[in-house]
């Protein structure tokens, strides 16, 4: 399905909640994004391995959801939002109770990997949504929007889940998190519509006669400013996705000597920052009507932000003050898909899109298990309660992978061609 010939002129009530219940989609799936982060030693202990294996097991969810963002992307322009936002949640409830259960590592892998693709859909699916229920000059603001959702879906997924997890233990916890998604599938079914009552869509759900998803997916990949864009997205994301998602929680504990919980809590700012950015980004480039100067500005800034956070010994207070910053200078990624839509020809948006995101979530599902692969690198071979433990040295040499991608989000933002926030693609 393409998006609507004629967008609407006002958001409706009908609108609003439609859009609420598909970001709620996108919200679970950062949940579940980031709930490794909070059961690092629980999941070595139940599954007997260490920083590699749990950064690749943390990482098939991404895999997943990176692989699959391209042909969802083609399939939301043909079948529409509301039957794949409906099976995605689905699916996202069958992984969740599979990873509750699982007692080997191969069931833990695949109950993560069907959480992952349930995942894929949330994101975009909005999105497509939000093009056909909203007028255009909402768009980049509604991206961000959508993202403060799924950041506040992620601080779920670490101070709440971290309480949960020492309460009732993280099997039981992933449990409610299954009904919960079981819940959000009936819903979407029940509420979501794809279009506004009465309006046509641009095209009919079928391809146009000739086209064909390979066609599609060439068209996409020909294009050098979707690499420049995808590049800035995962870049900026990546970092992002592997911190918060995963190592920033041992990190901390290392830096500050944290409890688990208050780590956990500390890695939420960065989240909550990021859930503030995003929308403040989006609405700042559309007031601006610019959209290359606020990526390059966020992408600097990113950089600073990391570097200190990482390398400059502060007070605790300060290192909240940082992880909240990087958070929301990173958030503005989403002017990203802003772009990405607005150079897109409309009949591959959904494909333009869905690529971006691919890169997006690709590189935190890269970076994660590379760090991983370092930390074991400088392991020292100590271990406490039945859990690998890593020095603060091991974790500056790993983690000096995130700033270097800052670094190239900068120089890729300088790259990507200003829109001056109007579709420019015939």
């Amino acid at each position: 399905m393409n998006d609507l010939a004629t967008p609407p002129s006002h958001a409706s009530g009908r609108a609003w909640l439609v859009w609420a219940l598909a970001a709620l989609s996108f919200g679970y799936a950062f949940f579940q994004r980031v709930a490794p982060s909070v059961m690092v030693s629980d999941l070595m202990r139940a599954f007997d391995v260490g920083a590699a294996v749990l950064g690749n097991l943390s990482a098939v969810y991404l895999y997943a959801y990176a692989g699959l963002q391209v042909p969802v992307g083609l399939l939301l322009d043909r079948f529409g939002p509301r039957r794949m936002l409906t099976g995605a949640a689905g699916l996202g409830a069958a992984g969740s109770l599979l990873f509750a259960s699982a007692q080997t590592l191969s069931v833990a892998y695949l109950g993560r990997l069907l959480v992952g693709i349930g995942a894929a859909v949330g994101f975009v699916g909005t999105l497509k949504l939000v093009a056909h229920w909203f007028p255009v000059n909402r768009y980049a603001f509604l991206a961000g929007m959508t993202m403060l959702v799924g950041m506040l879906g992620g601080v779920g997924g670490q101070a709440p889940l971290a309480l949960s997890v020492e309460a009732v233990g993280w099997r039981e916890t992933l449990l409610a998190a299954a009904v919960f998604a079981g819940g959000l599938a009936t819903l979407t079914w029940l509420l979501v519509r794809d279009d506004p009552a009465g309006r046509a869509a641009a095209s009919a759900r079928q391809p146009a006669p000739g086209r064909s998803i390979l066609l599609d997916i060439g068209h996409v990949l020909s294009r050098s400013q979707n690499w420049f864009i995808a590049l800035y997205g995962g870049t900026m994301a990546g970092p992002m996705l592997a911190y918060a998602g995963l190592w920033g929680v041992p990190h901390l504990v290392q830096l500050h000597g944290l409890e688990r919980a208050v780590a956990a809590g500390s890695a939420s700012l960065m989240l909550i920052g990021w859930a503030l950015g995003a929308p403040l980004g989006g609405w700042l480039s559309d007031r601006l009507g610019r959209r290359r100067i606020p990526m390059a500005t966020a992408a600097g800034a990113a950089l600073l932000g990391w570097l200190l956070l990482l390398y400059v010994p502060v007070p605790l207070v300060l290192t909240w003050v940082l992880l909240f910053v990087v958070g929301a200078v990173s958030g503005a990624m989403v002017i990203c898909m802003a772009v990405a839509r607005e150079l897109a020809p409309p009949a591959v948006s959904g494909a333009t899109t869905g690529f971006v995101n691919t890169a997006n979530v690709g590189a935190g599902a890269v970076l994660q298990p590379i760090i991983g692969l370092v930390l074991d690198a400088r392991w020292e071979g100590l271990i406490v309660e039945g859990a690998r433990t890593y020095s603060l040295d091991a974790f500056g040499a790993a983690l000096a992978i995130l700033p270097a991608c800052a670094a190239l989000s900068l120089v890729s933002a300088l790259l990507v061609r200003e829109t001056y926030c109007r579709p420019a693609a015939t």
